[in-house]
């Protein structure tokens, strides 16, 4: 009897409000898992049929470069930061490997420009941030003008020598295996694994964490937080340019500007996915969640057939509803 009456007071514990609290703080990827599969039902019923492997696919394929963006957000915002740059970083390292399709050495030697363009970048924002102490939001909010300058001073340099994106970014970014897994797997699940180990596994993962929870204490127990900062925006303009590379070849198109109006969704990603803006928590299991949930809202709200604006509306009105739901109940966790 005695046994009985504890399995049903831990069966009560569970449906209490503060239970349910306590796993979007600390399980995120479990509701966010629970909602994908609610949105995946509701595109059924709006368009019945539409659901299959194919779709699928396509959704992690679209879900990709966000996913690798988002995790450029995951990292900064874990030490209390957010990395504005990396919609005019990967908008770059994308046309700049297009400039280069026509060009002696083609596209690997324009990958390669590319990347060390992303690491300059990253270093004069990590320099910024981790020894000048320039908040990041100003910062990468300034690196990114600053890359989409020169990026256009690049342009009117190559205007003359043509270019394109390369069959192989194509491939890479739009193909799939029987159309359903995607070849831009080959890319992202090393990404994630990186990301993944890092934050878990090692030593600089926990500085991050550190810094993020209280960086007086940090410094104090001995961590140098400007070598930290400097390493981790290195690191995140690197993801971006990888994920300029994918974003390029997913839609066949080099511009400047191509990755700007992924900015705010890889931040809406990082926060639905459970990593608070505040620093000291969060995880990039979630923010892939996360990703693929902004793909799904975003192809349903095309499936209803509503105009441009309408859906821009939409899908913003629906990241922000979300994201302030899922930080009102962690903050009360």
């Amino acid at each position: 009897m005695t046994e009985t009456v504890r399995t049903e007071r831990a069966g009560a514990r569970w449906l209490t409000v503060a239970a349910w609290r306590g796993l979007f703080r600390d399980r995120p990827i479990i509701p966010l898992l629970g909602l994908l599969g609610v949105l995946m039902v509701v595109s059924e019923l709006v368009r019945p049929g539409i659901v299959s492997t194919q779709w699928l696919g396509a959704m992690v394929r679209g879900a990709v470069p966000l996913a690798i963006l988002a995790g450029c957000q995951t990292l900064a915002m874990i030490t209390g930061g957010i990395d504005l740059s990396v919609g005019a970083v990967a908008s770059m390292s994308g046309f700049v490997v297009a400039t280069f399709v026509s060009s002696p050495g083609g596209w690997p030697v324009g990958l390669a420009v590319a990347l060390v363009a992303a690491i300059l970048a990253g270093l004069v924002t990590g320099i910024g941030v981790g020894v000048f102490r320039v908040h990041p939001l100003i910062m990468t909010l300034g690196m990114s003008f600053v890359v989409l300058g020169l990026a256009n001073v690049w342009q009117l340099v190559k205007v003359q020598a043509g270019g394109g994106v390369p069959p192989e970014l194509r491939w890479l970014g739009s193909a799939s295996v029987a159309e359903i897994v995607p070849y831009s797997l080959l890319v992202f699940v090393p990404v994630a694994v990186l990301i993944l180990l890092i934050l878990r596994r090692t030593g600089y993962g926990r500085l991050l964490y550190a810094i993020g929870d209280n960086p007086i204490a940090a410094r104090l127990s001995g961590a140098r937080a400007w070598q930290v900062l400097i390493t981790l925006y290195v690191l995140s303009a690197v993801l971006a340019a990888i994920a300029g590379f994918v974003l390029t070849g997913l839609t066949n198109v080099a511009s400047v500007t191509l990755a700007d109006s992924a900015v705010l969704p890889s931040v809406a990603a990082a926060v639905i996915g459970g990593t608070s803006i505040m620093g000291g928590r969060g995880g990039y299991g979630g923010t892939m969640v996360g990703a693929l949930i902004l793909t799904v809202i975003s192809s349903l709200l095309s499936s209803l057939g509503y105009p441009e604006a309408v859906r821009q509306v939409l899908f913003g009105a629906i990241i922000v509803a979300v994201a302030a739901a899922y930080t009102r109940v962690t903050a009360e966790a």
